[in-house]
């Protein structure tokens, strides 16, 4: 078995991973990292995919399973629980982004300091084969080829959709 010394292991839980078997009109497609390592990292991953379902802003295309990896930046912290989530959306980036700062908050998110702990992260990694920089809005994300909370569960993903991620997402 392959081992990523980051990685602590890989779990499955309800709603992760997900896979719908269809698709809506939505005009774009993201690819989001969702984040947390403040108990209860899992019970508030599923109520998020609940929430995420009922908004008819966006679709719930894909979920990867859950993965416990070592923290980074500050590493005095309990260790994160990440995975990746595939959606559909009629929003541009900027006004997406907007709606998952919103849920962050909802789920009371505090940015005390660079790389604390969290409730609930979500990153807008990629965005309709679209590039975009400003200071508010930068997709793809900062780091998101490098970083293991990504590759991982995005791998796994991509075993799910019989590799069709790549076609929504990347240049």
């Amino acid at each position: 078995m392959l081992k990523i010394k980051e990685a602590k292991k890989i779990e499955n839980i309800c709603f992760f991973p997900y896979l719908s078997k269809s698709l809506r009109i939505f005009k774009y497609f993201a690819l989001l990292g969702l984040g947390s390592n403040i108990s209860d990292e899992k019970k508030r991953f599923k109520a998020l995919f609940r929430i995420l379902m009922d908004d008819r802003r966006l679709k719930i295309l894909a979920t990867s399973p859950l993965l416990i990896n070592k923290a980074f930046g500050y590493e005095e912290q309990k260790d994160f629980t990440n995975a990746i989530m595939l959606i559909q959306t009629n929003f541009h980036a900027r006004a997406l982004l907007k709606i998952l700062l919103y849920y962050e908050v909802k789920f009371k998110r505090k940015r005390t300091f660079k790389n604390a702990p969290r409730t609930l992260d979500i990153d807008l990694l990629y965005f309709s084969k679209k590039v975009k920089e400003d200071h508010w809005c930068r997709v793809p994300h900062i780091g998101v080829k490098e970083r293991l909370s990504v590759i991982l569960p995005l791998g796994l993903l991509e075993g799910k959709t019989n590799g069709t991620t790549h076609l929504y997402l990347y240049r």
